[in-house]
């Protein structure tokens, strides 16, 4: 590759890194103008120094945050993780199998619109409100996107390669692992990355509905006490777990797929 065909994507690359910190500067110094103006309420608005000493105050020993914050990242990972095992081993069935679909579609065409809070006064009665009530509603809402990603890529499968594993009699389950979940990571990824990011949603509302420890309860507490500092800190925290979680992934895609561009 030429020295200029480098320069081409290098140059995009520093043109939409310059631009994402332009409009964060922005964003930043208008946070600070309405706050030090009076333009908003601090009651309401804190100012961005008083918003990094809550979030600093809480991070550190004495601060709860901390701990907030590792209970909220605990309950998004691990339901992420169950949603993301029965989303694959589902979608891979589904998709694989047209029976499969003709019988088990439309229960989950029917189940599948539901929102996650929906399902809670179920949840609430079925396990009471404690933690396990919340990781049910977490893997319940985070499950569809990773299911359905999955049962896309398998039922797509070049029918090429279908006739190459029976020219090898290939039993159903060796074709799934050796031939139809590669051909279908690219999907699975993706809907695994939009799982993650279901899953932090649900903790957080998880958490304030049921009042369990976590970012969602603090921030929930902050608001109803007009601790505004400590709520904007919160939802900073939130955030950062957000974009953290999604550029892990996003590396990790694509690490995996990586043939996909070759």
């Amino acid at each position: 590759m030429t020295l200029s065909g480098l320069e081409g994507p290098r140059a995009a690359g520093l043109v939409r890194h310059g631009g994402s910190v332009i409009v964060l500067g922005a964003v930043l110094t208008l946070w600070w103008f309405a706050s030090h103006f009076g333009w908003v309420s601090k009651v309401f608005l804190p100012t961005p120094e008083a918003a990094v000493g809550s979030l600093l105050s809480g991070m550190s020993s004495t601060g709860g945050l901390g701990e907030d914050t590792w209970l909220t990242v605990q309950r998004m990972l691990i339901g992420w993780l169950i949603a993301s095992l029965l989303g694959v081993g589902i979608g891979a069935v589904v998709g694989m199998s047209r029976r499969a679909r003709v019988y088990v579609q439309p229960m989950l065409e029917f189940i599948r619109p539901l929102p996650a809070s929906a399902v809670m006064p179920f949840a609430i009665s079925a396990f009471g409100l404690n933690p396990s009530m919340v990781l049910f509603v977490v893997a319940f809402g985070a499950v569809w996107p990773v299911m359905l990603a999955t049962a896309h890529g398998m039922a797509s499968v070049e029918p090429q390669l279908k006739e190459v594993a029976a020219a090898m009699e290939l039993g159903k389950p060796a074709f799934i692992w050796k031939i139809g979940l590669p051909n279908a990571a690219p999907d699975i990824l993706a809907g695994m990355r939009l799982s993650l990011t279901v899953a932090l949603i649900v903790s957080i509302v998880g958490e304030m509905l049921a009042s369990q420890a976590g970012l969602g309860r603090a921030v929930l507490l902050a608001a109803r006490s007009f601790q505004s500092s400590e709520l904007f800190a919160g939802v900073v925290l939130i955030g950062a777990i957000g974009f953290a979680s999604n550029l892990c992934l996003a590396a990790a895609e694509r690490r995996l797929v990586r043939w996909k561009t070759i």
